[in-house]
């Protein structure tokens, strides 16, 4: 894929390098320990468990994709070196050869139908996990050790994106690995660039550079990732020189941390922070009248959801919370992507229509609610809680933020606590997300894996589908901005803004190279030279 102009001009105006091929600089060859603060709680050590960043982001040093997504989003070969639709229903990957696991078994096509195999019928992973990725595929051969042919049960032309997200596994002597065993202390046998050395769930993760890596050496023989979910303390422990790097830097302490010596990277995100509603229930936790008293789902009506978005103010969001280290949204991804549509603009409150709009749904008065969302995980999360029950206030909607650690925050929400809460999510290109975010859940399907508000709309279920069909280019970028402009038109969240990545890196590294992605890597990560 490429990105559009809009999209590269918020790129940093700096030389990028594809995080699979990262030169080692003259004199760093003997680059000892990194130590790395991140926002990043990896959950499980399984690769195929669950699908948010924390596990693609760390687990990225142990095991790779078949297909990388670069730093520009476009695809480039890593443990595949190209791959062909045969037919409209049939792919062939050539996989890399002499590339070995860290035991020392060689990599052949046999691993990665394991990895299908496994992540199709085994994994029980919430939400669908990784399985919406491979949606379709019918049946999967390696014809021989460095071929694997993939059969579909339609024409399915993004297919090869779906692998950039797919770590793939060694097959074991028998049988399919369990997430228990995984997470057991044995460790996890990739074929990346870093061995696994130790890991204390929530707390830190430890790597040893591997020295039969089938690329480029990274630079640093040793990488110890500390697990700190407090923004403060990350800043604290990068001004410190605890750490050298820091991710996930809060905008507003971007200036005093250049102050004192630090150096920033930036770059806009690929992805959406947004507020989610539940529109299933008929009834909702912290939901009531201004007397107190439950009342039936108020955003079961469109008329809510369009009242509250329209008194949402994300000028504040991002002009004084993220400090203009991010853009207002109206849709998935920042307008330019391919995919996106020109129609939707982020525009400022109106708090007028919008409480018109209300009492036109019955709601004259407004009504209390319980906003929900994590703190420490986002930049601006907890704070924009409190700036939007602000926004909303002036409409008669009393909102009482509640805002929790991610991993606390995530368990509530599965549960069905909160009736309105604040989330966010990457993808690599428009399509996944809007699977993810606003299609029906439908199992078979694998969409809705996001969707934990359960909107349905078969009509855009349908617009989505049609639009997944056609060839990327013009004509599938179009029918996808198309249903999106449908989706939006109903309203399902509110878009919020597509903040910028802010990482900080002490004098002990030379340079840090942003990935729109998120992703926290120390291939991404250059030692100074003495």
């Amino acid at each position: 894929m490429k990105l559009g102009n809009l999209f590269r001009l918020l790129l940093l105006s700096m030389s990028l390098i594809s995080l699979t091929c990262w030169p080692v600089l003259p004199g760093s060859a003997q680059a000892q320990e990194l130590r790395i603060a991140t926002s990043y709680k990896l959950m499980t050590l399984d690769p195929h468990y669950a699908n948010l960043n924390e596990n693609t982001s760390l687990l990225s040093h142990i095991y790779e994709r078949l297909v990388y997504q670069d730093e520009h989003l476009d695809l480039k070969p890593s443990l595949a070196v190209s791959w062909r639709a045969t037919s409209d229903t049939q792919w062939e990957f050539k996989l890399r050869g002499n590339v070995r696991f860290h035991d020392g078994s060689p990599f052949t096509a046999d691993d990665v139908v394991y990895t299908i195999e496994r992540i199709r019928d085994f994994v029980k992973s919430p939400s669908g996990g990784f399985r919406s990725y491979l949606t379709g595929i019918k049946a999967v051969s390696a014809p021989d050790p460095l071929t694997v042919v993939i059969d579909t049960s339609g024409n399915i032309p993004n297919l090869p994106l779906s692998f950039s997200s797919i770590f793939v596994m060694h097959r074991p002597g028998q049988g399919f690995q369990t997430t228990d065993e995984l997470n057991a202390g044995r460790p996890p046998i990739g074929t990346g660039p870093y061995r696994f050395e130790s890991w204390s769930s929530g707390e830190m993760l430890k790597l040893t550079r591997n020295e039969d890596y089938w690329g480029a050496k990274p630079a640093w023989k040793e990488v110890t990732f500390r697990v700190i979910e407090s923004p403060a303390a990350r800043v604290a422990a990068l001004t410190t020189g605890d750490v050298d790097v820091a991710d996930a830097i809060p905008a507003r302490d971007v200036a005093s941390l250049k102050q004192r010596g630090a150096r920033i990277a930036s770059i806009s995100a690929a992805r959406i922070n947004f507020l989610q509603f539940d529109v299933e229930r008929e009834t909702l936790p912290g939901v009531t009248n201004k007397a107190g008293e439950p009342i039936p789902n108020p955003f079961k009506d469109v008329l809510v959801r369009r009242a509250l978005a329209m008194a949402t103010d994300r000028g504040i969001l991002v002009d004084k919370i993220l400090a203009g280290y991010g853009t207002a949204a109206a849709q998935v991804f920042p307008s330019g992507l391919p995919g996106t549509s020109a129609n939707l603009k982020p525009e400022g409150p109106h708090y007028d229509e919008a409480k018109a709009l209300l009492a036109k749904a019955g709601f004259p008065d407004g009504f209390n609610l319980v906003l929900a969302g994590p703190t420490g995980r986002y930049p601006g999360d907890g704070e924009s809680l409190q700036a939007i029950a602000q926004s909303w206030a002036r409409i008669g909607v009393a909102v009482q933020p509640a805002a929790f650690p991610f991993t606390v925050f995530n368990t509530k929400r599965a549960a069905g606590d909160y009736a309105v809460w604040y989330g966010g999510t990457s993808g690599e290109a428009v399509d996944i997300i809007l699977d993810a975010l606003l299609a029906s859940p439908i199992p078979d399907r694998g969409t809705g894996a996001l969707n934990f508000g359960h909107y349905r709309n078969h009509a855009f279920d349908e617009m989505l589908a049609k639009a997944e069909s056609v060839q990327n280019g013009p004509e599938r970028n179009k029918a996808l901005a198309d249903a999106t402009d449908f989706v939006m038109a109903d309203q399902p969240i509110i878009p919020l803004y597509h903040f910028h990545h802010i990482v900080g890196y002490g004098p002990r590294v030379a340079s840090y190279v942003m990935h729109p992605r998120g992703w926290t890597t120390a291939m991404q990560t250059l030692p100074a030279t003495e």
